[in-house]
């Protein structure tokens, strides 16, 4: 279904965007890698983070079951683009 992988690219490109942005400004303001226990000042970024990494989560499920949907309905094809009328199988290839 092309609308719902639409809403699945946008969901998607929110939800990484808001894991790694968040990040970036946590080391530009200073917090050292791969530690369990930060200050308090860097929790509002790391909450925006792992709320970017759920939605993440999310819509790769949501991916799966667009693929899973479309391997098992087996839909028909009502037009197709690639008729031999069509001015691609027109042309001499290669010239």
């Amino acid at each position: 279904n092309y609308n719902m992988l639409k809403i699945q690219f946008a969901s998607m490109f929110i939800g990484v965007n808001m894991t790694f942005f968040p990040q970036h400004f946590l080391g530009l303001a200073g917090m050292p890698r791969r530690y369990s226990d930060y200050p308090d000042v860097y929790s509002m970024w790391n909450s925006i983070s792992s709320i970017g990494s759920l939605i993440s989560t999310v819509e790769i499920i949501f991916f799966i079951m667009i693929l899973w949907e479309s391997v098992s309905l087996n839909k028909k094809t009502l037009f197709s683009y690639q008729t031999s009328s069509s001015l691609e199988w027109i042309q001499k290839t290669p010239p």
